[in-house]
């Protein structure tokens, strides 16, 4: 079950009817979780209060709770390798939320954050790593604050901190409110050429957002990653004038990880093409569907290069269509 995950991510890159079919290198970096078999059993592991994080497996999907009164504590799996700024990757995760709750604790009424993304684990293990001091190297994360008594609107923040605790540019998208019974579908890419992560999400398959880039500045150090993480934050250590809390429960359908990318940078040229950038060792076919059911290819194989390529419907129909790209090692 677990070599078979290995072989193979599927996760939407871009909107618009666009999707992305990757077939990975079977020693390339690819975690993908959908919670049907207990995930413990696929190298899934928590920290801290394990309550938390409950697998239900009638529904098949991870119960969560965020609850910042608690130690620090996450359900996370290793990655096996450890990436910087270097490395291209995705992150894609599927999540609900029952309710959420800020100021949770009245002797801190602010807002604070759900946290999705990818961690150090020997960082964020330690005894003094708290997110309220500022203090949080080695992270790039999928945060949301809810809005809270100050007003300021409910904000979405994609970000890197390096080793030295360097922050990432851009990345606050404000307001922009989360709302509870709505799966959100979130798709986070970051390659390396330009030191840019994008971020893409879709309620109940609807686009969502837009939601702000984050970048890389030129003294940005580097950051060391080692794991996929769905993180609940100890609200210790706040400055008491800001301080805040929250409790918040959820469901996560879905959690995956992958690097290198085989495929990105999808454009849309003209009807009937697609434009991405690819690489060497890779065959890359145009696929098509109308349904969401069978898809079918449009173009023939073509080897990859290792830049901008277009693929082209050579019978592109006049109503609506969807593509995505499929990538596979010959």
């Amino acid at each position: 079950m677990k070599d078979q995950k290995m072989k193979k991510l599927r996760s939407v890159l871009a909107l618009a009817g666009l999707f992305v079919l990757v077939t990975v290198r079977s020693n390339a970096l690819v975690i993908d979780e959908n919670f049907t078999n207990d995930p413990a059993l696929d190298g899934w592991q928590t920290f801290g209060d394990t309550n938390l994080f409950q697998w239900d497996s009638t529904n098949q999907d991870l119960d969560v709770t965020w609850d910042s009164s608690e130690t620090n504590s996450y359900f996370f799996h290793p990655l096996g390798t450890t990436l910087s700024k270097t490395n291209d990757f995705v992150i894609t995760f599927d999540f609900s939320l029952k309710d959420i709750g800020i100021g949770t604790d009245p002797g801190d009424p602010y807002t604070f954050q759900i946290a999705f993304g990818l961690i150090n684990t020997a960082n964020a293990t330690s005894g003094d790593y708290f997110r309220g001091t500022g203090y949080f190297p080695d992270i790039a994360e999928f945060d949301y604050f809810p809005n809270d008594i100050n007003d300021y609107g409910a904000t979405i923040s994609t970000f890197f901190i390096s080793d030295e605790n360097n922050y990432s540019s851009g990345g606050f998208t404000d307001p922009l409110t989360l709302c509870t019974n709505t799966l959100y579908h979130v798709v986070m890419v970051y390659t390396a050429a330009n030191q840019v992560l994008q971020t893409t999400m879709t309620a109940n398959g609807v686009p969502f957002g837009p939601i702000e880039d984050a970048f890389l500045t030129p003294d940005f150090d580097d950051y060391y990653l080692d794991a996929i993480s769905v993180s609940s934050y100890s609200d210790a250590g706040q400055d008491p004038d800001y301080a805040g809390s929250i409790l918040a429960h959820g469901t996560m359908k879905k959690l995956a990880c992958a690097s290198p990318l085989p495929v990105y940078g999808i454009q849309i040229p003209a009807a009937g093409q697609v434009g991405f950038t690819g690489t060497t060792n890779w065959v890359y076919t145009l696929e098509r569907t109308t349904d969401f059911q069978t898809w079918t290819a449009v173009s023939a194989p073509t080897p990859g290069i290792a830049g901008l390529m277009t693929l082209t419907d050579t019978n592109a129909p006049t109503s609506a269509a969807f593509y995505h790209v499929r990538a596979d090692l010959p």
